[in-house]
């Protein structure tokens, strides 16, 4: 027989562990937009580090016990999760608990999946429903990933009438339409379309980062009025038929395909299968803007044009391009239509050639008088946390570059820092990685890691997602590496530690639900 005093004690457990964890799971859920695969994959990750696998087995072997009658293992199971993983906060400090609608559907349903099992156990006694409470707390990320199944359908006919509505004021409105994706400098580039077009055209880009079908959504129902001659629609994608599902609606005259790269990697599988769901925002464009110096776009364009579509080829490489940009040390050429005289060449402009490029052949297909693009392109805007330069009050140049998340924009930062710094000045790195990049994160953080500690004197490297791959390549070089558990922890150093003339790098930044 079993202990009824037992049971209540496993039950008291059990119980807060599961709203606990829960809760954990659920933020997690949140700030991976609800992705189903999201939360087991960072429950992967968290139950793998250090102390955590101790933890973790210790809760398995807990459960284990538990199935063959040893009470007290449901126990050690429930306390393994009320406690764990280490590291990840309930409430969070970047990134809190936020009790939108969304959530507080995707909790409920959530909560009866949890409670289902243990309300049946009960029905066969008190054992049953303490031994079932905790094999549901081991279990609580997967009830999680549930939930985000059971409520992705509810979620997308909630969202149907935002997107009607938003159908309809373009039809009303009927602006041009200019569709911007790619694996990197999306924002970037949306940014300097709408600089270039706005001395010709009344024009509205999509917000911030608001490049799914709800955000685009709602850019359109809160932003785009009448008279709005340019709309330009910034796309994302986390795998194939999204961005043509957005174009459906949002129908692009002019699609633009900055990049292709590992970003997403992890969840798209390869660079071959990224290039095809962002080439879905070509379908049904008229114009094909495309940056001609990576393999599978040029390969895309040649498709295009083939297929008798317009095409605006884009390069920082060859001068044949219907839009060249050449670096000329910190300053950029800009040729249109040929290798000739330049249409401009701009002074000092820290940005990616290719973007500007793309841009400019907006500008020019929409009909921008050369002179104006000229005259726009010394005042391109720079995008938030893209390598953003303040300064600190104690005198120190800070770069912000904490929204990018890909190789090549790192290695653009790492070459703002040099240009930036003085042969005396302390040239300070702050990173805790690149993330999503699949089989390839080791390799690139490693790798960017080595180049940094080729051009910085000190390398903090943040956080443990990437702490391996990061200090392999950092032991390569001069610099001298300091941890950080935290960002608040890498600001606080770099506060004691630089000073006048020195220069920071803050490269990419990771939310708190990564460990």
């Amino acid at each position: 027989m079993r202990g009824t005093a037992a049971q209540v004690v496993l039950l008291c457990v059990s119980l807060p562990a599961i709203v606990l964890s829960g809760l954990r799971w659920l933020r997690v859920a949140q700030r991976e937009h609800y992705l189903v695969g999201s939360v087991l994959r960072f429950a992967r990750r968290w139950w793998s580090l250090g102390p955590n696998r101790l933890l973790g087995g210790a809760g398995v072997v807990g459960l284990v016990g538990a199935a063959f009658g040893i009470l007290p293992g449901g126990v050690v199971a429930s306390l393994a999760v009320l406690c764990g993983p280490l590291g990840l906060p309930v409430r969070g400090r970047s990134s809190p608990l936020t009790w939108t609608r969304r959530l507080r559907t995707l909790a409920a349903i959530t909560a009866v999946v949890a409670a289902a099992p243990i309300v049946m156990g009960a029905a066969a006694g008190l054992w049953l429903a303490a031994d079932v409470s905790a094999l549901v707390a081991i279990a609580v990320p997967l009830l999680v990933e549930a939930g985000l199944a059971l409520t992705a359908p509810l979620e997308q006919r909630l969202a149907r009438p935002y997107v009607e509505r938003a159908t309809a004021r373009l039809r009303a409105t009927a602006p041009r339409v200019v569709a911007i994706t790619g694996s990197y400098g999306k924002t970037s580039t949306k940014g300097y379309v709408a600089h270039l077009l706005g001395g010709t055209f009344s024009v509205v880009p999509s917000p911030r980062s608001f490049n799914n079908q709800a955000g685009l959504a709602r850019a359109v129902n809160d932003h785009l009025v009448p008279g709005t001659e340019v709309f330009v629609a910034e796309m994302g994608t986390y795998g194939p038929g999204e961005i043509a599902r957005m174009c459906e609606w949002i129908r692009p005259e002019i699609a633009v395909i900055t990049a292709i790269g590992p970003v997403h990697l992890e969840r798209m599988g390869g660079e071959e299968r990224i290039a095809a769901a962002k080439a879905e925002i070509l379908d049904r464009a008229s114009v094909a803007v495309l940056n001609v110096d990576h393999p599978l776009l040029a390969a895309l364009a040649a498709e295009a044009a083939a297929a008798g579509r317009p095409v605006r080829r884009c390069s920082a490489r060859d001068a044949s391009a219907d839009v060249w940009v050449r670096a000329e040390g910190a300053d950029l050429a800009v040729f249109v239509g040929g290798a000739g005289e330049p249409l401009a060449t701009v002074a000092g402009l820290d940005a990616a050639p290719t973007n500007v490029a793309c841009a400019v052949a907006v500008a020019v297909e929409l009909g921008v008088p050369p002179s104006a693009i000229a005259e726009r392109l010394a005042g391109l805007p720079t995008a938030a946390h893209r390598r953003e330069v303040t300064a600190t009050q104690g005198g120190a140049a800070v770069i912000d570059d904490t929204y990018n998340a890909n190789p090549a924009g790192a290695a653009g930062a790492l070459d703002l820092l040099v240009r930036m710094s003085s042969p005396q000045a302390r040239r300070v790195v702050v990173t805790p990685g690149m993330v999503e990049l699949g089989g390839r994160q080791d390799e690139e953080n490693e790798r960017f890691a080595r180049d940094a500690a080729a051009v910085a004197t000190d390398i903090v490297v943040v956080g443990h997602t990437n702490a391996r791959s990061l200090l392999g390549g950092a032991r390569s070089g001069g610099a001298r590496v300091v941890r950080a558990a935290t960002r608040e922890q890498a600001v606080a150093w770099v506060s004691a530690n630089v000073g006048p003339g020195d220069v920071v790098l803050y490269e990419n930044d990771l939310p708190d639900h990564f460990p």
